[in-house]
């Protein structure tokens, strides 16, 4: 019987293992992919105290490293199913079922993509998904933002602060976003709303130079000169398997700041749960709170 099993090995993974086997719990940490979560495509991480300018790869091989010398490792797992209802949570895969006292849920939630020629091939190299994280490596240049909420619009002012000009592509007459900012949107000199249109291919060489878009009005595609292209199209939570039985909030686990959900000796951490802010350095105190609220419970 293993006191806690923790479910995804990205940061807030990492840091709930860490800080619950400082308080002296046994821990299982399950991932069904390759460990340090979706940091790892990125090239720079320049927005973590104490780590200024490191790659996502190097990140997460410190957190990996961090994590063995409390002689935890992630375990390739992929589950099936599970049943985290009574003292006993029951996690299975096609082999096995993996018997715990607690879970900590830190599967995280996937950027949803275009799905367009070059997107993949320039993730990295002047596609992201994160303009708060990637925002600064496009200081004076021209970036454009792809989508119409307010997500899309929050991340085309960001940019607006540091970039030459940023285009704010959607593929509606109007957005989507609330009246603050819409506001600001159009107070900014430089954000270029190009409405009706889509991002049809992405090209470039090294490194993205143009974007190739499609009207959604019968109109002729248009090529855009851009250095980067943030996707902005929202989220998608990675909550499928506990559907049913946990209470979801728009997709997410709907926890607070203590991580609990609405089963007694389950916690969420990170990007999965419900929250403002979706950082490294959030996912990172979420996993610290999940890990001593584990150890609380099994008192």
């Amino acid at each position: 019987m293993t006191d806690v099993c923790i479910i995804g090995a990205g940061t807030a993974g990492f840091s709930a293992a860490i800080y619950a086997v400082r308080a002296g719990l046994s821990v299982r940490l399950l991932e069904n992919s390759i460990f340090g979560g979706q940091i790892v495509y990125t090239p720079d991480v320049d927005n973590y105290p104490g780590l200024p300018g490191i790659s996502g790869a190097n990140f997460a091989m410190k957190m990996f490293e961090h994590a063995s010398k409390f002689h935890v490792e992630p375990e390739t797992v992929t589950l099936t199913g599970c049943d985290l209802s009574g003292p006993v949570k029951k996690l299975f895969t096609d082999t096995e079922t993996i018997e715990c006292r607690s879970v900590i849920i830190a599967t995280g939630a996937s950027h949803r993509k275009l799905g367009c020629p070059g997107e993949e091939e320039f993730s990295g190299r002047g596609v992201s998904y994160c303009a708060t994280c990637d925002g600064m490596f496009f200081r004076g240049k021209t970036v454009a933002v792809n989508g119409g909420g307010n997500t899309a619009l929050e991340d085309a002012l960001f940019l607006s602060n540091n970039c030459e000009k940023v285009y704010l592509i959607h593929r509606r007459e109007g957005f989507r976003a609330d009246a603050a900012n819409l506001n600001a949107m159009k107070a900014r000199e430089n954000i270029i709303p190009v409405l009706n249109y889509t991002v049809k291919e992405i090209q470039g060489g090294d490194h993205v130079e143009n974007l190739l878009l499609a009207s959604t009005t019968g109109a002729e595609d248009r090529v855009l000169p851009v250095s980067g292209l943030f996707v902005a199209i929202g989220f998608h939570p990675n909550t499928e398997l506990f559907e049913g039985q946990l209470t979801l909030e728009n997709g997410y686990i709907k926890a607070g700041e203590d991580c609990k959900t609405n089963i007694p000796g389950v916690f969420a951490a990170g990007d999965v749960r419900t929250k403002e802010v979706r950082q490294l350095i959030t996912a990172a105190a979420d996993g610290a709170v999940a890990g001593v609220q584990a150890a609380k419970f099994l008192a």
